[in-house]
Order: C-alpha cells, then structure tokens, then sequence
C-alpha cells in the first residue's frame, strides 16, 4: 500500500521513527516516522514512543489525513535526558499513554478507516532508512510477542529512491536531501512532532519534510517504486 509517513531512524543511532506510506494512483502514500529510544541512549532493547503517520494524495502529494499516538514505553518506563533532549518528547507526554499493542490496533483502525485495508487500494510506506520497518517495528514486536501486519512489510527508503533520483547519497539524511533539493528543513531535526495548530493538528516535522521530499522529487519527474526486498 502506498502511504506517506514521517521519515525512518536512521543507522539504528536512535532518533524518531522517520518514515512514511505514500500512494500513487491508484494507490495512496503514507509517511511513517515514529520515535523510538534506542540501544545507544542507554536503552536495550529500544522502544517506540511516538507513532505518527501522514496519508498523501497519490497523485498531488499532498497530505489528506494523519494519524498521531504517543506510546508509554514498557520495558523502560523511564525516559532518558538524551532521549528528550533529542526529540523534544518529555516524561509526561508518554505516562498513561496506550501501549504499543493498543497503538498498532489503533493503526489497523485508522487504515482500514482511510480504505487502505482494501484489496483494491495499492499503498506503501515511505521511511527515512531501512531501520524502522526492518529492524526497530519487528524487533520490538517480537520482543513483546506481537504479531507485525503486512503492510509494514514492504515500503520505500526515501535515501534510496534520492539517490536514484539524484545521484548521490544523502549521509545526513533528511537536512541532505532538503538542501540537494533546496527546500527549507521544516522544524527541528530528530522531531517526531511538530507544533499543532487549529488548521494542521499533530503533524510530526519528519514526517512533513518527508512529503515535501517526495513531492519535490514527483514534480521533478521521478517515479517511486519500493525498495524494500519481500520478507
């Protein structure tokens, strides 16, 4: 299924889940980027904290619906100052917040809501990396013993498809290919959330970079195909 969503990890470093699903006709993108606490801020195994997704227009790009939880981390209830000092995301944002579990059945809801669970609709998520969907989402779910739904088992690497596009790798991710395309870095980097609004509720700045990466390159002529290989 194609869906935009915010951009993956990246490198498994530990940032917010930055990806997204994106749909072209007659599929819709979405961006995924959710925040996660990894392995190297002092957490093992790394948890996700925040899961926001952005739904773009297959054909405009432009964004249609989002999806937004915060998610209470079990195995380290604790955030660390690392993890908020990063990601702007502090203790009382995830206290009493729904589990991961409630969360992915939360999403299930929302997909099939936005008529992205039909067998007629094509969609596929769009992540800043690999690590997300590959590692950080099917790690965690095993850990925890959930099962992982189909659909985020395929999706597209935004720095693969930019380098297709561009010929050249973007190391720094996001800020790299927001300056090769010379659009304006929207917000902080390593934000999951961006400041809500009465007209844009709960747009995460990753996942909106990531649309404006897409959207770009769209304009531009260039055709995204998944980069994922099948589990």
């Amino acid at each position: 299924m194609a869906t935009a969503s915010p951009a993956a990890a990246d490198g498994g470093r530990g940032r917010p889940w930055e990806g997204g699903l994106v749909s072209w006709p007659p599929a819709p993108p979405l961006t995924l980027p959710w925040t996660w606490m990894g392995p190297s801020w002092g957490q093992h195994p790394g948890e996700i904290i925040e899961f926001p997704i952005l739904k773009l227009n297959g054909r405009t790009m432009e964004i249609e619906s989002t999806f937004h939880m915060y998610v209470q981390p079990v195995i380290h209830p604790q955030l660390t100052p690392f993890c908020t000092e990063l990601t702007g995301i502090i203790q009382a944002m995830v206290d009493g917040q729904p589990s991961l579990q409630q969360v992915l059945e939360r999403v299930d809801e929302w997909m099939a809501k936005e008529g992205l669970l039909d067998p007629n609709v094509k969609s596929i998520f769009v992540t800043c990396g690999d690590w997300d969907l590959k590692i950080m989402l099917p790690g965690q779910c095993q850990y925890l013993g959930l099962p992982v739904a189909d659909y985020f088992k395929q999706w597209i690497n935004l720095k693969k498809a930019y380098s297709f596009a561009m010929g050249c790798w973007p190391k720094n991710g996001l800020l790299d290919m927001n300056k090769g395309l010379s659009l304006q870095h929207i917000g902080r980097p390593h934000s999951g959330i961006g400041q809500s609004s009465h007209m844009s509720p709960w747009q995460p700045d990753d996942c909106k970079n990531i649309a404006n990466i897409m959207k770009t390159l769209a304009y531009r002529g260039f055709i995204f195909k998944q980069t994922s290989k099948p589990f």
